[in-house]
């Protein structure tokens, strides 16, 4: 069985940094890119941050760009997000995603078959 497990949210203070884990189990995703998407309420799911199966490449939405960083082992089959300068704006539920085909496009949530079932971000003011 293939899982997801996000970990890490946490309520903070606007300035301030966190770490999101994801650990996947069921199979390996090292041939796969991986991403991050979150979900403030009320709003749509987006797109975070994704990253390439070997690690060079990284894509960002503008909103964190420069804040924001992805990273992934794969020898561990963990995925993580380190999110610095915090703003209240990024408080949502954040989302670890993996597709099953290689090719796709990175931002679209279409393109991941496999989700975790979040972790919350309270960033406050």
């Amino acid at each position: 069985q293939v899982q997801l497990v996000e970990s890490g949210g946490g309520l903070v203070q606007a300035g301030d940094s966190l770490r999101l884990s994801c650990a996947a189990s069921g199979r390996s995703f090292s041939t796969v890119a991986m991403a991050w998407f979150r979900q403030a309420p009320g709003k749509e799911r987006e797109f975070v941050a994704a990253i390439t199966c070997t690690g060079v490449t990284t894509y960002y939405a503008d909103s964190v760009k420069g804040r924001f960083t992805i990273s992934r082992d794969n020898a561990k089959n963990m995925v993580y997000l380190r999110m610095n300068t915090l703003k209240p704006e990024d408080t949502a539920v954040y989302y670890c995603a993996a597709p099953t085909r290689e090719a796709i496009v990175i931002q679209l949530i279409s393109e991941y078959d496999y989700w975790g079932q979040g972790t919350q971000v309270t960033v406050s003011s």
